[in-house]
Parts: C-alpha cells; sequence; structure tokens
C-alpha cells in the first residue's frame, strides 16, 4: 500500500467509495466522475503503478472479472456495448498513480469520444511491427 495513493486510502477504508464487488485481489466501484452512467473502476488491491507492476496472475484475473461485472452491468443498465480501458502512465492519461480497469458501458447518446483516428503510413506501420516482432 502506497500512503499517499487515493485508491490505497479507499481499499483501506480512510475515503469512501460506492463498492460493488470486492473480493481478496479487487475492489470493484462507481467511478466518482463517470464517462457514462455505470462506468466502473476495477483495482487490485496489491499497489502497482501500471500494467506492467502486476502478475499475470492477477492480469488474468482482472479480466475475467470485468467480464463478470459487465454481464451483470448490462442486466442492470440495458446496454451491449461497453469499452474496458486502462492507462499506464502520466502521457497516457493515466490520473492515479495505481493501476485500475475502466468499464464504461456505451449508449446511443452518451457523446464519449476515446480517441481520433490518424491515416497510416504504411512503411513506416511495417517497420515498427518489424521492430517488436524482434522481441516477441
Amino acid at each position: 500500500m502506497d500512503s499517499n495513493c487515493i485508491f490505497c486510502k479507499i481499499l483501506n477504508n480512510e475515503i469512501p467509495s460506492k463498492k460493488i464487488y470486492e473480493d481478496g485481489d479487487f475492489l470493484a466501484m462507481l467511478d466518482i466522475a463517470p464517462a457514462t452512467k455505470g462506468h466502473v473502476l476495477i483495482v487490485p488491491k496489491e499497489h502497482a503503478t501500471t500494467m506492467s507492476d502486476l502478475s499475470d496472475e492477477k492480469l488474468s484475473k482482472i479480466l475475467i472479472l470485468a467480464k463478470k461485472i459487465i454481464e451483470a452491468m448490462k442486466k442492470v443498465h440495458g446496454f451491449t456495448d461497453y469499452n474496458i480501458i486502462q492507462n499506464n502512465g502520466r502521457l497516457a492519461g493515466q490520473t492515479v498513480a495505481h493501476y485500475h480497469l475502466h468499464l464504461i458501458p456505451r449508449y446511443s447518446v452518451d457523446e464519449v469520444s476515446l480517441w481520433s483516428p490518424h491515416e497510416d503510413d504504411p512503411s513506416v506501420t511495417e517497420e515498427m511491427a518489424e521492430q517488436v516482432r524482434k522481441y516477441l
């Protein structure tokens, strides 16, 4: 735990939250600044800043839990489409330095825009793909 981390404080019950699920590894709660109605955060109880800091086991478990929560949310909110988002680092939009997963229901009139696509340069894309393949 990190005593300066808002999510660690929530996990320690120092700050209230709208918990919807909790087990030995994770807490799921409603986001206090939701992108859409029903926006949920899943937070590991182990303090980790980014995805790279979590074990493969925890990463697998968090996606299985996300699926379970999304299926329950669909029944409550009536949506069919959703985003699962997580940001790694400040430049990627991470505002709390504790790994977390966003579950964002999508509605036909929600006006949420996640990014603007850019034109691809095939020669650059192929070079990048080749470079990455070397490390896999």
